[in-house]
Formats: structure tokens, sequence, C-alpha cells
């Protein structure tokens, strides 16, 4: 059987009474996760929903979202993650972009998922915390074994932007989530089934999805869930469920460090963090692990990876600053512009092949020729290569601008902005955050006349855009600078003092 399903189906069978999900204070056994996804997966063939058909998921880090991921899966079809923070006009290019029929969604998203929901016809399932609200969806006969599925087949579309147009969704197999969550538990994690993670990444995102849900469900062990980060939450998470294992992004881990209540917490248990989605400050890594007794590896990867690529290894040395080295099943390399290899210490772009890369981006094989040319993923990601194979980010190839680890596209945001009726010109690019890594920023030209202050356009782009990646900072300029062809020169707008 190779449904991803049928992970959950055999740890279910080996471990029904073992704790799956802890929330709250309120522990969800495994034979009661797979019991409530199989009847949800039972209700969605009633629905008429069969393998390969598409579903969105628009919830929080609650029961409900693995109890609709894997009824999904058990009823053979393909998952779409959504960020509950998307506004309508988001939503529907995400709904008619994938075809999605059915959509679970969180109650607080229901008004916002509707209007996004006009176009495509995309049915809005509301949730409850274990999920589908009763009498939502009709009743249908429990699919406990998963359907059938092959190793190549898509199990989730992950949007994903690029620094040009709308974004793209990467589609993941069966065997891309089964083996690298399988990687990340046994090779990294090492994880037990008497381990407890900590589920403060959000489950909507690849990181969460596979290396916290699935990685935890193939070894049997627990997820302790936080809704939305929070660090007193997270401490207080940590110490009343004995958390082992915690996935985190460096603000998370920051915040944790530095909030007042950590003086005082019991993290006797904690023994291994894993950290990604943007670099370690090598202070906080040091303090975090002085403070807690506990060691953080640092890894890489991205949406279109499964998501890990390479990590510092518990077995080999830990090299801080570094994102590791390549992990099983996954080679890594750096090209020259020209796609010539270079040798270590040159900076190169990091180009990836093996059973984590993606199967392609839906519906463009345009964008998936370009992003796969040659069987070798190109990331956009510039780095160095030492003796060891120890890897290092210098520099983003890509404009991508991380924002406490989650991704925002500058030319989404312009493109946005460019719809304001007062905005002639627009650069969108990262400024420094202390908190976040990186935030927002946005330079604008406005049209002659116009009235428009910074306020009004960043109010105006908060209705209108999700709340992580609206402009924090707006600052009105009389030219942005440009390229003999035009072209506005992104790299050369910067935020003043």
């Amino acid at each position: 059987m190779t449904n991803l399903a049928s992970t959950l189906t055999t740890t279910a069978r080996e471990y029904p009474d073992h704790t799956a999900i802890a929330i709250h204070g309120k522990h969800i056994p495994y034979a009661a996760l797979h019991g409530a996804a199989a009847k949800l997966a039972g209700e969605l063939r009633a629905a008429g929903i069969g393998p390969g058909d598409r579903v969105a998921l628009i919830l929080p880090n609650v029961p409900a979202f693995p109890v609709a991921f894997y009824g999904v899966l058990l009823a053979g079809g393909t998952v779409v993650p959504m960020n509950p923070l998307l506004r309508a006009g988001e939503i529907d290019y995400f709904f008619t972009n994938s075809g999605a029929k059915i959509a679970f969604v969180w109650p607080d998203f229901v008004d916002e998922a509707t209007k996004g929901a006009a176009n495509s016809g995309t049915r809005i399932i509301p949730c409850d915390p274990m999920g589908p609200v009763a009498g939502e969806l009709e009743p249908g006969e429990p699919i406990a074994e998963p359907v059938a599925r092959e190793d190549d087949d898509t199990a989730i579309i992950l949007y994903t932007s690029g620094t040009t147009g709308r974004p793209k969704g990467a589609e993941l197999t069966q065997s891309n989530i089964r083996l690298n969550a399988q990687r990340a538990a046994n090779d990294i994690m090492l994880i037990q089934p008497e381990d407890v993670l900590m589920g403060c990444l959000p489950l909507f995102h690849v990181f969460g999805l596979v290396v916290g849900l699935q990685a935890a469900v193939s070894a049997g062990a627990s997820l302790a869930l936080i809704p939305r980060f929070d660090p007193g939450e997270a401490i207080k998470t940590i110490a009343n469920e004995g958390v082992t294992v915690m996935l985190g992004v460096p603000t998370m881990y920051a915040a944790i460090l530095h909030h007042p209540d950590s003086d005082s917490l019991d993290a006797s248990g904690l023994r291994t963090c894993v950290s990604g989605g943007s670099a370690m400050p090598a202070e906080v890594q040091r303090a975090f692990e002085e403070k807690f007794s506990c060691q953080i590896l640092e890894g890489y990867g991205l949406s279109e990876t499964s998501p890990a690529a390479s990590f510092n290894m518990p077995h080999l040395p830990t090299k801080s600053g570094t994102i590791g080295v390549a992990i099983p099943g996954c080679e890594m390399k750096l090209l020259d512009e020209n796609g010539v290899e270079v040798g270590p210490g040159e900076v190169g772009e990091i180009a990836i092949r093996g059973d984590n890369v993606m199967k392609g981006y839906w519906n463009n094989p345009e964008a998936t020729a370009e992003a796969i040319p040659d069987g070798w993923f190109r990331t956009g990601d510039m780095a160095t290569v030492d003796d060891e194979g120890y890897y290092t980010i210098v520099d983003r190839k890509k404009d991508l601008i991380l924002r406490g680890g989650m991704n925002v596209y500058p030319r989404e945001v312009e493109e946005l902005l460019y719809t304001h009726p007062d905005v002639l010109e627009v650069a969108v690019v990262a400024i420094p955050d202390d908190l976040l890594g990186e935030n927002v920023g946005a330079a604008i030209v406005l049209k002659p006349g116009a009235q428009s202050t910074v306020e009004d356009v960043q109010a105006w782009s908060k209705d209108r855009i999700a709340a992580y990646k609206y402009p924090r900072r707006v600052w009105l300029v009389d030219e942005l600078p440009k390229g003999p062809t035009g072209k506005i020169l992104r790299r050369e707008v910067h935020a003043p003092d």
C-alpha cells in the first residue's frame, strides 16, 4: 500500500491507545484519530470525492486538521493546505487553480472562504475541533483501509509563489512525503514512540505538516499542538506535556528564550530541537542550548523538496551557521550561472536531486521545466560548501522575504499595491527586523495629484492580503531606481533611516 494514510492505519493498529494529538490538556489516542479520519473519508466518498480529487484545508493547528488531512488521503484524494490568513481574492485563485471541490474551514474563516469560493463553486464545510460540523456532510461507510494509490500519485499540492507571476502549486507525491517524514523521524530527530513533539509550526506549512505531523505518526509518537504560536503557551506545553523534540523557526526559539517564564521552565525532557525557515542566529542557538540543555539542529528545505534537503545530523559534528549536509536520499551541488558545478568555498546556486524533489508544479509544465531542467531542482538560493559537505547560505537569488519563517514574495505584494488608485510605482523589499529577521517594506511613487498618505495605503493593503504579507513600513519617494530598460532595480531600494 503506497497511500500515505497507510502510515496512520499501521500506527493506529500498533499503538491504538497511545496519544496521537495533545492539545489544551486533552489527549486523542491513535485509535480515535484513525476512527475520525475513516468516518470523514466515508463521508467524502458519499460526497463524490474519489482518487485524485482535490480538497482544501483552511484550518489552524487543531485536531480537525489531522482528521481532515488523513480523511482526504484515506479516500484517495489530494490535500490542498492553505494559510487561514488568506483573503478572498487569494482563496479564489487557490480554489480555482487547484479545482478544489470541497474545503474544510475553521469557523473564523468561513466568511472569507465563502467569498473566495464564488467563482470556483468549492463547497465550504465548517469544522469544529474534531472535524466537520455534524450534519454538514452526508453519512457514508467509514473507509478504514486507504484507497490504493501509486508512489508517484500526488498527495498534496502546496502553493508557493515565485518572484514573478502567480503562486505555483508544488505537487508532492505519496512517496515524497512518506520518505521525507521517515528520514526526519529516523535520521534527524531519532524519534521513538514515547517521544512528544512540539506542534507549534503551522500544519498548513510543509515543515509542520511533514517533519511534524507525518513524522510523528510514522514513529507512533505524540504531537502536542498549539493553535497559534505564543511563547507563554509553548512554555506551558513543553512542561505539561513533557515535550522531548521541538520544531520551530529561529524567532520561536528567541521568543521562548527571552520570555519571563522561561527561567522557571521545566524542560528536563527536551533533548532535540530542529530549526529551519531562516538562519538561526548563533547567539540564540548558544543561549537556548545552554539554558535548556538540549541540542539545536539547523537545516534547510523548501516546499518543492518535501521539505528537508540538508541538516546538521545528530551523528555528525554540528557546525553553527551552516545548514548541514545533504540528508539520505538527497543530493546537493552548487552551480554557477552557466550551470557548471563549483568547488568548495565558491558561491553557487543550490541544486537538488533526490526522492524528496516534487513531481512538478500543478498544471504548469513551463515552470516545472524551468525549475527542473535536467533532473536537478534549482532552488534560487546561493551558498558555499566546505570540504566536509556542510553548506552555508550566503544570499538568495530570488528576492524572497523571510518574515519569521513565513515566505513573502515581493512581486505578489507589488501586484496588489499596483491596484491602488493612487499608486504609480512600487518596490517591495525586505527590511531588517530584530524579532522576525525580516519584515515587508514598500517604497511607493504616487500618481500626480494623489492625496493618499502612507497610512492610507498601508491600511488599504492590510484589508486585501494576508496579515503576514502586508507592508509594515511604507515610504514615499519621488522616483525609483531603474536600469537601462526601465526595470525597477529592487536591490537598490532601501528604507530611509
